[in-house]
């Protein structure tokens, strides 16, 4: 077998590690045998004669299909193809590198991924204006939660500038970039085809997609088109609940054989990098200053409770402690089914409740080393635990992988290199009492997460993934440059290298 979409009836000579190995009864390589989209066997290499089209491993490591649980898609998709802001060392840097960024179909610049938080100047209108000129420009945080625009975007947008930073944060930025993701659909979906290419270049079977946008449309539109590189399940915001609730679907109903309706996902707080996470503790120099709760907790509990009353699971934003303190109250009152996205800075105390609510946490291991410096000064004074993903697995918390892309690539095995060793860059690792082991973070990056990975076995869902190296035992580089030689959708190629 060499060609993407054939369908693998046999993949002889793998050894087999991951969930689902330790049952296995003797060491060595195996024969894994596919039949109907499933593992119909899987029998010492050579004592099983192999049937149909055979996938030969050559010594591979198996390992279940990944999973990225929390992705932004076409955002992520089209910051492919955006001026990258990463390296702006100052306001002044990110506008002058947008001057020179390349225009876009529209007529437009855009960049992205600027963190602003250690700049030693303050963004201002008349800086980006002066920088830019009469060209739209829109520069967009790399936690999404402001968006710089100069001048001539605020005429495009009909938006009259808050201020003289020319600064747009929360919902006001969320609506920016909404906007530039639905300009242009048929470009939309071919970037996110590239970008589902990538994913499963990097042994990625499936994505929990949280677009703020009508997801179910442009995945039926993207499948109608021959979309079949991923599964999809997609979530739905505030502002579409009612119609969710109208079609009469519920939380994992299916649309097609690989799009799957997801949570009802809500935006509770800020971020870090904005000083908009709702904390308990002021932020330094700023004795005012907690944080935003953009969703109150009398409103998030009514939000809850008609999902959970629809069959509807929830994807709750909370990144600072009092964020997720509302978040675990309201799962408490509603019965809600679901998890607390990202769970950033966590009170002792609330730790355990996400085991005994069954709420499970969906983290973003990168984040962590992005944010690391951050952490232990602008969340200095607080008492609360950062990215406490030990401390999670520990209380018996479901640990679910993901990359919040574009905020992080989209890349499960930086996330897992991050997790496992809580270092990057060559740097001293970071809170190292917070790292998991491998078999923890290879669980957290399968569909079912820590708690319920998925497994090689026989009935199982025949996605899998073929890696170069044995991810229990690989190094922290090793892990970030797996080598993936085949990704299989239900025993159909998608990558192979």
């Amino acid at each position: 077998m060499s060609a993407v979409d054939a369908t693998a009836s046999t993949i002889v000579g793998v050894q087999i590690t991951g969930p689902g190995s330790e049952l296995l009864p003797v060491d060595g390589a195996y024969d894994v045998f596919i039949e109907g989209g499933r593992i119909s066997d899987l029998a010492p290499a050579g004592a099983v004669r192999p049937v149909g089209e055979v996938l030969q491993a050559d010594g591979a490591w198996l390992i279940p299909g990944l999973w990225d649980h929390h992705v932004h898609t076409v955002s992520a998709a089209l910051t492919r193809q955006r001026e990258p802001l990463g390296a702006a060392e100052s306001a002044f840097h990110a506008a002058h590198i947008m001057a020179g960024a390349p225009l876009l179909g529209r007529g437009i610049r855009v960049g992205a991924g600027f963190r602003d938080a250690f700049w030693p100047d303050e963004p201002t209108l008349e800086m980006l204006d002066a920088a830019t000129g009469a060209v739209p420009a829109y520069l967009i945080n790399a936690d999404l939660h402001s968006v710089w625009l100069n001048s001539a975007a605020f005429a495009r947008e009909e938006i009259t500038p808050p201020d003289a930073s020319g600064m747009l944060r929360e919902e006001p930025a969320f609506e920016i970039t909404r906007r530039l993701a639905a300009a242009s659909p048929d470009d939309a979906d071919e970037a996110v085809a590239d970008l589902a290419r990538h994913a499963a270049s990097r042994g990625v079977v499936g994505i929990v997609d949280l677009d703020m946008a009508w997801n179910a449309d442009a995945w039926s539109r993207r499948v109608a088109a021959g979309f079949d590189t991923l599964r999809v399940e997609f979530g739905t915001y505030p502002s579409h609940l009612s119609r969710l609730i109208e079609t009469g679907w519920q939380s994992g109903d299916r649309l097609s054989e690989l799009i799957t309706v997801g949570p009802l996902k809500v935006i509770t707080d800020g971020s870090l990098g904005t000083r908009t996470a709702a904390c308990s503790h002021p932020y330094p120099d700023d004795p005012h200053n907690h944080g935003v709760l953009t969703i109150p907790p009398a409103e998030l509990v009514a939000l809850m409770t008609d999902a959970a009353a629809h069959g509807i699971s929830c994807a709750i934003h909370a990144i600072g402690d009092l964020a997720n303190t509302h978040a675990l109250d309201a799962f408490a009152v509603t019965g809600a089914a679901g998890t607390i996205e990202h769970a950033q800075l966590v009170s002792a105390v609330d730790i355990p409740r996400f085991a005994r609510l069954g709420v499970g946490a969906s983290v973003q291991p990168e984040h962590a080393l992005d944010d690391r410096d951050l952490s232990d000064t602008i969340w200095s004074a607080q008492i609360a635990r950062p990215y406490p993903f030990r401390a999670l697995v520990d209380a018996g918390a479901n640990l679910l992988f993901g990359s919040d892309a574009p905020v992080a690539q989209l890349d499960p095995w930086a996330a897992m290199a991050s997790a496992i060793y809580r270092t990057r860059d060559g740097r001293s690792p970071w809170q190292v009492e917070q790292a998991v082991d491998a078999g923890v973070a290879l669980a957290a990056s399968t569909h079912g997460g820590s708690t319920a990975p998925s497994r090689i076995e026989p009935g199982a869902v025949a996605d899998l993934v073929l890696c170069g190296e044995d991810p229990l035992v690989a190094s922290e580089t090793e892990l970030r440059a797996m080598d993936v030689r085949a990704t299989l959708l239900g025993g159909r190629v998608t990558h192979l290298a």
